[in-house]
């Protein structure tokens, strides 16, 4: 239970605050809570495998590990959009936002103040060709879910979110404690 006199005291703050002009109202909650950056990720898996399964891993410099497609948002862009673009910036494939479905859980947010919003597309591999660039991406190419490649920190956690991966089973740590 909230004392009478924070209660009080929060009653006339929101008074004051929402008497405020709606923009000096938007700047000062852009100002109080947390910031994230946003990103949109491609979980793509190969249509035509047998077993487990294949997905679609990229390797960026340094070079030492593999990650999935993925990029950070444009201002103002959806994040189905933002996948669809980076899919096709990152590996060639290029896929209509329609054909990208979003992943369970969709949004995963992650303790460093990013939330990656994840897509999932199936694409048959022999069919499919893969376009890198060279700089951004040195390597594209299909891996087996029960023989990956090493994974970035990030990539392993996230796909621990989908059951795959070395990190698979394991469960993610608590969401930090609000400020």
């Amino acid at each position: 239970m909230i004392p009478r006199a924070r209660a009080t005291g929060r009653a006339l703050g929101y008074q004051i605050f929402y008497r405020l002009p709606v923009p000096l109202r938007r700047r000062l909650v852009r100002l109080a809570v947390p910031k994230y950056i946003v990103g949109a990720v491609t979980l793509v898996r190969d249509a035509e495998a047998e077993g487990a399964g294949r997905i679609l891993l990229l390797r960026q410099p340094p070079g030492h590990s593999w990650t999935l497609p993925a990029g950070l948002l444009q201002r103002g862009e959806a994040p189905v959009v933002g996948a669809a673009r980076e899919l096709y910036e990152e590996s060639g494939i290029r896929l209509s936002p329609e054909r990208l479905r979003p992943a369970v859980p969709n949004a995963v947010v992650h303790a460093k103040g990013w939330v990656d919003v994840v897509f999932e597309a199936e694409v048959p591999a022999s069919r499919t060709e893969l376009a890198v660039d060279g700089a951004e991406v040195f390597e594209a190419a299909w891996h087996p879910l029960d023989d990956l490649p090493r994974l970035s920190r990030a990539t392993a956690n996230l796909l621990r979110h989908y059951g795959i991966g070395p990190r698979a089973g394991e469960v993610p740590p608590a969401a930090p404690p609000a400020a």
